[in-house]
């Protein structure tokens, strides 16, 4: 190189090649970052809902009107999604179908006309008031809604009260579920 081929002040660099602990450094940052990115897809997959149609936590179709237990019959186990739907003189429920006490699976016992948790014996009436037993509250409920076929609300649970909704005389009237929206039962003396 003669003095005419470089500019004055401008230095040249020779580029070295790179050592052992500049590439252990390259390699742990690289490593660092796709686990970062990794991390941020799982987190971000994990939080998006998962909730769909008749599954637990979403709204679950049951049937029509027609198709409903009669008020003197058994509920309805509907064990997938975790509720009985009981239809009672005093309107229809639907009962989380976890005891209050300790969070067992209760049972509806047909001799004694009793919902029975297993664990520790509390008993529940059909409608999920409380009867006896070590739970201190009556039973959770969701909100049970009938719509028309064309999707308007006839009637639905209110979720302050949570009382028995009455059944319309609509026999092709819809009945859903709402997993995602519990009523806390009341407290007893």
């Amino acid at each position: 190189m003669t003095a005419e081929d470089t500019n004055p002040g401008e230095e040249t660099k020779e580029r070295l090649p790179i050592n052992r602990r500049e590439f252990l450094n390259y390699a742990w940052l690289v490593s660092i970052g796709f686990f970062t990115i990794s991390a941020a897809g799982v987190t971000y997959l994990f939080s998006l809902p998962r909730f769909k149609e008749g599954e637990f936590g979403g709204v679950i179709t049951v049937g029509t009107v027609e198709n409903l237990p009669y008020a003197d019959n058994p509920p309805d186990n509907y064990a997938k999604t975790k509720f009985w739907l009981s239809n009672t003189p005093q309107g229809l429920v639907a009962l989380y179908k976890v005891c209050t006490h300790l969070g067992c699976l209760y049972n509806w016992n047909g001799q004694e006309i009793v919902y029975i948790c297993p664990c520790h014996g509390s008993q529940f009436e059909k409608v999920g008031t409380y009867i006896q037993g070590p739970a201190p509250r009556d039973l959770d409920q969701f909100v049970v809604r009938i719509e028309t076929p064309e999707g308007e609300v006839i009637v639905e649970t209110d979720p302050t009260t949570g009382d028995p909704i009455p059944i319309p005389d609509i026999p092709n009237a819809i009945v859903k579920v709402d997993t995602g929206v519990r009523i806390i039962g009341d407290r007893h003396a």
